[in-house]
């Protein structure tokens, strides 16, 4: 990285609870899944955090967990990755969030995920509490945020940052309605497909497998017309798309790992993407930057666990360029 930059997160802890099958189970029906179950500190905020820290930056994160031995726990594992969690709070009347994460693990396939979330304390959170970042955030070089904490806390950061002139990325997950409002405060916002299509009415298709680029790009200027000035729309195994109103960019997958865990790709390349950015790096080297990160975090099981740091990802971006010279892509 260029420079140590400053990141402040505000955002979610969830406890995950992970299943490994074979086979999910129909409706009435119980499956033996004979593979695995763990447990893994997670949460989109966290994940963001730690990923943003274990990149080199200098992370503060701001949120709420129950007085739990899952809270501790959680909180514990952020701090041990170097995030700064002196403004995270804990609330005894109500649980820590949960996460029941499913991995459909078929012979032969990538691994598949499925995620029901409890938030529990992360949606106690209040404006009062984070009052203190109206005079603070002018300190951060990013905000980061997500939707597992209310919308008027977003709503609440969002304009202390932009009247601080912060940049801020909304990770637009789980999807929800966003006001006009918010939008036009957001440098940047990063749906995956199917919550930018919920957000703009856009269904990003494909036809025999093959990515329809006019429906991204279609998408993407839809949200540029809701008023956020940087468009990043995550696509899955299809790759990502990058829009703002000078240019456009698209990333394909870099398919150079076997898929492990999906779990935590988005939050990987949220975070990796802002700390690239943060740090000088042009939108191009950030997205390229972010590729590499997430391509390394499903090689691995678990959230946070699976994240990489900064030298593993420069060391996977060496192999891979040297790969393509020797096969004459470069």
């Amino acid at each position: 990285m260029q420079k140590k930059p400053k990141i402040l997160v505000v955002g979610s802890f969830v406890m995950d609870l992970i299943v490994s099958t074979s086979r999910v189970p129909n409706e009435g029906e119980t499956v033996i899944a004979g593979l695995d179950f763990k447990t893994a500190s997670g949460g989109k905020g966290a994940n963001q955090a730690v990923q943003a820290a274990k990149l080199g930056a200098d992370v503060t994160f701001v949120g709420k967990v129950g007085d739990d031995s899952f809270g501790r726990e959680m909180v514990a594992a952020v701090s041990a990755a170097g995030v700064n969690t002196d403004y995270v709070l804990m609330d005894n009347k109500v649980s820590s969030g949960v996460g029941n994460v499913i991995l459909e693990c078929k012979p032969g396939q990538k691994a598949k995920n499925r995620i029901i979330v409890v938030p529990g304390a992360n949606m106690t959170i209040t404006r009062d509490e984070i009052a203190f970042l109206k005079d603070t955030v002018k300190n951060y070089d990013m905000v980061i945020m997500q939707l597992e904490i209310p919308m008027e806390i977003n709503e609440t950061v969002a304009s202390y940052a932009y009247d601080a002139g912060v940049p801020v990325m909304l990770n637009s997950a789980p999807s929800a309605p966003l006001s006009p409002e918010l939008l036009k405060k957001l440098t940047y916002i990063s749906p995956n497909e199917h919550e930018a299509a919920d957000l703009t009415g856009i269904k990003i298709t494909r036809e025999e497998g093959i990515l329809d680029m006019d429906s991204v790009k279609k998408a993407a200027s839809k949200l540029l017309e809701m008023g956020v000035k940087n468009v990043i729309i995550t696509l899955g195994s299809s790759g990502v798309a990058f829009m703002n109103s000078e240019t456009f960019i698209y990333k394909p997958c870099i398919d150079i790992v076997k898929v492990v865990d999906p779990t935590a790709a988005g939050d990987s390349f949220v975070g990796s993407f802002c700390t690239a950015v943060a740090s000088g790096r042009s939108h191009e080297e950030a997205l390229d930057y972010a590729n590499y990160t997430a391509t390394l975090t499903v090689s691995r099981m678990g959230a946070q666990p699976s994240l990489p740091t900064n030298d593993e990802v420069e060391e996977l971006i060496r192999t891979h360029k040297k790969q393509l010279q020797e096969e004459g892509k470069q």
